[in-house]
């Protein structure tokens, strides 16, 4: 079976497709992490964020991505939970869900939760409360860890979304706080992005949020604990700097006043806008940032194409009202079914691909019920799994 491949030129001529996010530059769909020390607040932020995304409100000044959100709250009973929504919000929805024991990874787990989603397809969150309550027996080994978090991995990017682990710090102190997760550093390397909650002095309410992933930039947020127990933002540090769709869409736009087009390398592109290299904006990256915020400058009402021609990268930049040059051909956008293959001309070859590759999975055979993991719950509950 051959390898469907998909040539360099190509791609960097398509527009690039940010991430899906379920809280706007924080969380994306995917899997992650947020370790912190024992009774620090975790299941706090977890239940509070469980329950402000099922609600669509902002989170820390971040649009989310509204949808059913699911809670496992594997230490907690039904009655704690109800006593702490109590506490951080007026009005639960129907959309969030709560359930306090499930099976292990690899035992049933994944299977539960596609049954969940199955009956609740617009849900965008799951949060798995502790990551410990649903590994399976085996010794901490890099391969262990890795192959635990994988199988999660793979659930959320099978079905778009986002999987939140919550877990615990190590007590040794380290210079880089990421190094204080628990467990191998496979746990790091293998989830999209890594939190940690670190309190500034024990029981002062006041902690900093640690982030870094593969489609967020690295930032610190300092919030405080209030009374109702909800983690408020103090400050963040992302807040510092623009974003660099924000920051291109203002640079093309004040380049293009007065002319209605522009077709050029990247170098001259950057030259023009960014002469002394003052913001950053070399000829690498134009086209990138260029790609990136295809959607964003459309609404600015510039239309931009990246292509190649006579052995060169070109850039077409035009402004609205103008008339549309000829030879700037069509982007074929890229079709995440195909596993990365263009739509239209080579697509169909996209089923030969092995289905491992695609995120598919192998037919299983029929479940064992295991014993469930978690708190007791509450006498007469039933849950979702």
């Amino acid at each position: 079976m051959k390898l469907n491949t998909i040539d360099g030129a190509f791609l960097m001529s398509q527009p690039l497709r940010p991430p899906n996010f379920v809280v706007d530059t924080l969380i994306s769909q995917g899997l992650h992490i947020l370790a912190g020390s024992p009774k620090v607040g975790k299941s706090w932020l977890a239940l509070w964020l469980a329950v402000t995304v099922a609600k669509g409100e902002p989170v820390w000044g971040m649009s989310v991505r509204q949808g059913t959100t699911l809670y496992l709250c594997l230490e907690d009973s039904v009655l704690r939970i109800q006593n702490r929504l109590f506490e951080i919000t007026e009005d639960a929805p129907s959309s969030v869900h709560f359930c306090t024991e499930c099976a292990p990874i690899g035992q049933g787990l994944e299977e539960q939760v596609e049954i969940f989603l199955a009956a609740h397809p617009d849900t965008v969150l799951v949060i798995i409360d502790t990551l410990q309550m649903v590994r399976p027996v085996h010794d901490a080994t890099y391969a262990n860890d890795y192959r635990d978090l994988s199988v999660l991995k793979r659930l959320a990017d099978k079905h778009g979304i986002a999987i939140l682990l919550i877990h615990h710090l190590r007590k040794e102190k380290a210079d880089d706080v990421f190094h204080r997760i628990s467990g191998t550093t496979a746990i790091s390397g293998a989830v999209d992005s890594s939190f940690t909650l670190v309190e500034e002095k024990r029981g002062s309410g006041k902690a900093k949020l640690s982030c870094v992933g593969r489609d967020i930039e690295y930032r610190e947020l300092e919030l405080q604990r209030d009374s109702e127990n909800v983690w408020e933002l103090v400050s963040d540090s992302g807040t510092q700097a623009g974003q660099p769709g924000d920051r291109i869409v203002t640079l093309l736009s004040a380049f293009l006043t007065g002319r209605e087009n522009f077709i050029g390398t990247p170098t001259e592109l950057s030259e023009e806008i960014d002469p002394d290299r003052s913001r950053g904006i070399t000829p690498k990256k134009v086209a990138r940032m260029i790609l990136q915020s295809v959607n964003a400058l459309s609404k600015a009402g510039i239309t931009a194409v990246v292509r190649r021609s006579n052995g060169k990268r070109l850039i077409e930049l035009h402004r609205a009202g103008s008339v549309d040059l000829e030879g700037a051909g069509e982007i074929v956008p890229i079709d995440p079914a195909a596993g990365g293959q263009p739509a239209g001309e080579g697509a169909e070859r996209a089923g030969d691909a092995d289905s491992s590759l695609l995120g598919g999975q192998a037919s299983r055979p029929a479940i064992r019920r295991p014993p469930f993991r978690g708190a007791a719950p509450y006498p007469g509950f039933h849950g979702d799994l």
